[in-house]
């Protein structure tokens, strides 16, 4: 058995996502010492995301251009960023946070910001991880307005589809919501306002099993109804996929509070219900997920974290230290 290696923080940041690079900016700038953990290169999402026009101060930016500014400008102000996988993430009785990595070491710390994240649900089909980012795209606000006049598909059936698809005739010439059932999940009310909308057409009982494209990126989605079997093309330059989305909040071991859909509640400090874990970003329940809304997260969240130690240092004296 791999021996763990203890290592104690002021705070362990759990992602280096656009919200785990500002709370490490952040931490740094209020001198704590912090370490900000991400299973692959820092950036997040924003590696998936060919061009970037919604970030306030850069009109137009690559993601991973982004990433890279991000990152340097986290580590001006000492940001330690490690390569490695989070695999638990514990509240000991004292009230110390224990965080166990893939490689086998054990960080320590008193407060711990939960940057994670979430992952699409994908389909699974041929051609929607070759065309990524080439027509392929799981967020309509990040990315519609790359589409402007153009034949969209939309597939899901839930909320977010349904919303989704109504935003996107804003750009595109047509949007064709499909969905594998009869009835939808969304809420009557975003149903009526997307159904209504003669930009949206839709269709039920179908499933798209392929999406095809060429060099320059999609050219048409594969339909299928569930009924008869048959196939067709949809000629399209883009396919929105709506089909779910995991917050990656199954690392905190115990229960922490959070809604329907899995987001963690927080207080207006960023502190959900397990007293010393703060959740910033994707992870967060709220209205919307953008960069600018992760970034902020995490502005809040790393300043309260160092009022959170200063006040435990208040009350018991000073932060004891691990054994």
């Amino acid at each position: 058995m791999t021996k763990r290696v203890a290592l104690i923080y002021d705070v362990i940041i759990v992602g280096a996502g656009p919200a785990g690079l500002c709370a490490a900016l952040y931490a740094g700038r209020g001198m704590l010492k912090a370490v900000t953990i991400e299973r692959g290169a820092p950036g997040g999402e924003l590696l998936n995301t060919d061009l970037i026009e919604d970030y306030i101060g850069f009109e137009s930016i690559k993601g991973w251009e982004l990433a890279q500014k991000m990152t340097e400008h986290a580590k001006k102000f000492g940001a330690e960023i490690v390569t490695d996988t989070v695999d638990r993430i514990r509240r000991a009785a004292d009230g110390w946070f224990e965080v166990e990595t893939a490689r086998g070491n054990s960080y320590h710390s008193q407060a711990v910001i939960l940057t994670a994240g979430g992952t699409p649900v994908k389909l699974g089909v041929p051609g929607e991880k070759e065309y990524a980012g080439k027509g392929v795209s799981y967020c309509a606000v990040c990315d519609g307005a790359f589409f402007k006049g153009e034949h969209l598909a939309v597939v899901g059936g839930g909320d977010a589809a349904v919303e989704e698809a109504d935003y996107l005739t804003r750009y595109a010439s047509k949007v064709t919501l499909v969905h594998r059932r009869e009835d939808f999940r969304a809420s009557r009310i975003l149903q009526e306002r997307a159904f209504a909308n003669t930009k949206i057409d839709v269709i039920r009982n179908t499933v798209v099993p392929e999406i095809a494209g060429n060099e320059k990126g999609v050219t048409h989605a594969v339909l299928e109804n569930k009924t008869t079997g048959k196939r067709s093309n949809l000629d399209v330059g883009g396919v929105f996929i709506f089909a779910g989305f995991h917050p990656n909040t199954q690392l905190v071991d115990g229960h922490v509070d959070h809604d329907a859909g899995g987001y963690l509640i927080t207080d207006n400090k960023m502190m959900t219900s397990m007293a010393g874990l703060f959740a910033a970003g994707d992870v967060r329940s709220q209205v919307t997920r953008q960069i600018t809304t992760a970034v902020g997260d995490a502005t809040t969240a790393a300043i309260a974290v160092e009022k959170y130690l200063k006040s435990l240092r208040e009350t018991d004296g000073k932060v004891m230290a691990r054994k």
